[in-house]
């Protein structure tokens, strides 16, 4: 006989809805792919089109000839960010490559559009040599305004990232680390809140030891948390100091411990994070972590533990996955494009610590607002959301999310010194509040 647990999987499994499925003629149905391009400058004349092309386009040309900022100025660059991937890493599906991973890039381009008026090319780079795919990258940084690395495989990401970061002067932001790090960020802020729990006392236990969880524990790290709180297993186990199997990004958060496999690590954890697969987490080892229990099983499509079983495991959990219709969902598309709409309207030549933390910190405060009757509307299904358990963070739908967090991050932009161009935060906000009431729009 099945238990309740396997009996709620199921039961939850027969709810979803097929969206593979759905998806099949929605990207087959004419016109074809889900990004394209339109005109923003009139071309109807004669004089049009000799003011749009030749001869004059001689005039920006020659004062972009003399001074390269000025591409920000008379061009597109400065609200144009490349969304690059060689699909070796693509959502849950792994090492797909560059033809398979576009349908996900366009939809990264769409998001852009979509929440923040943000325009975007994908480029798929059939290459998997980091080198070359290095060289590729910094070439185009003269189209750009920033670039979004995404769905690139670790250890090869953290050396593209850090490569490219060092040779142009514009934000690379590889999403899969820091998207998902400044979330899991937020939630983790308004989780301790809720629970009364201390940054300073509590033990973290990662599932994998890739690009997210490297990149989350790192971001941890920056919130106050210390390396020795942290311990993180890969699909061998824990990552400790015996293992001589360990790159050089994994041995950042090796430990002097005993403990060997998760099951063990997770005994007495505040925090766990997933981001590695599904059902990694089983009912024993949430039983065995302590009071309040904060998961975050964020492995896509399928997280470590629904919340259908964890919550019929314990009461006090509080659960967050990377799924959206699953309640506390940590999903990128709350912040990138906010991100990077304050990084390129700064014209920044990076995304740097201060702006990420910025980012986390916004977020968590704008959970703690009323929600809209806008918002309310959408999400009616999981009921009235208000700031507690199942609600960590809020709904990327949230028009608010694109003015509290690309100002915040435009201001640590300015105050870090990483800004060509500086900004009246107050008017900015006003620019972004019109923008956020039509996002295909752009700013002035």
């Amino acid at each position: 006989m099945a238990s309740t647990e396997q009996q709620t999987e199921r039961s939850d499994e027969r709810k979803r809805v097929d969206y593979e499925a759905l998806a099949l003629p929605y990207h087959e149905g004419y016109p074809r792919g889900k990004i394209g391009t339109y005109l923003k400058k009139p071309l109807e004349t004669q004089e049009d089109l000799a003011t749009a092309y030749s001869p004059g386009v001689a005039g920006p040309c020659r004062l972009i000839e003399g001074d390269r900022e000025l591409s920000y100025r008379y061009t597109a660059r400065g609200n144009l960010v490349g969304v690059i991937s060689n699909g070796t890493a693509v959502l849950g599906l792994g090492a797909i490559g560059a033809y398979a991973a576009k349908p996900v890039m366009e939809g990264k381009a769409m998001l852009f559009k979509k929440f923040a008026g943000i325009d975007s090319f994908d480029l798929e780079i059939d290459e998997e040599d980091s080198d070359a795919f290095i060289r590729m990258v910094a070439a185009l940084e003269p189209t750009f305004g920033g670039i979004n690395l995404e769905d690139i495989k670790a250890p090869e990401c953290f050396y593209i990232e850090e490569q490219l970061r060092a040779r142009m002067n514009i934000p690379v932001f590889h999403d899969d680390q820091h998207g998902t790090a400044i979330i899991a960020s937020a939630a983790l802020l308004n989780a301790l809140e809720l629970t009364g729990k201390k940054l300073e006392s509590l033990r973290v236990v990662f599932s994998g030891g890739g690009a997210a969880a490297i990149a989350c524990a790192q971001m941890f790290l920056t919130l106050g948390l210390q390396s020795e709180q942290i311990i993180m297993c890969d699909s061998k186990g824990v990552l400790h100091h015996d293992r001589i199997d360990l790159n050089s990004y994994k041995k950042r958060f090796a430990q002097h411990t005993k403990l060997r496999t998760l099951e063990e690590a997770l005994i007495g954890a505040d925090v766990f994070v997933g981001v590695s697969a599904a059902g990694l987490m089983s009912s024993s080892m949430l039983r065995s972590m302590a009071k309040d229990p904060i998961v975050f099983a964020l492995a896509n499509p399928d997280p470590e533990i629904t919340p259908h079983i964890a919550r019929a495991v314990r009461s006090d959990v509080i659960i967050a996955t990377g799924r959206s219709d699953y309640p506390n969902q940590v999903n990128n598309v709350l912040g990138f494009p906010f991100i990077f709409r304050g990084a390129l309207d700064t014209e920044s030549r990076t995304i740097n610590e201060e702006m990420k933390r910025a980012a986390a910190y916004a977020i968590a405060a704008l959970a703690k607002e009323a929600v809209p009757e806008s918002v309310q509307r959408i999400y009616a299904r999981e009921g009235h959301l208000a700031f507690g358990r199942d609600y960590l963070i809020p709904k990327p739908n949230d028009p608010r999310a694109l003015v509290e967090v690309a100002s915040q991050v435009a201001a640590a932009a300015q105050s870090s010194g990483v800004a060509r161009r500086i900004l009246d935060i107050p008017s900015y906000r006003e620019q972004l509040a019109r923008l956020s009431l039509d996002p295909s729009g752009l700013l002035a």
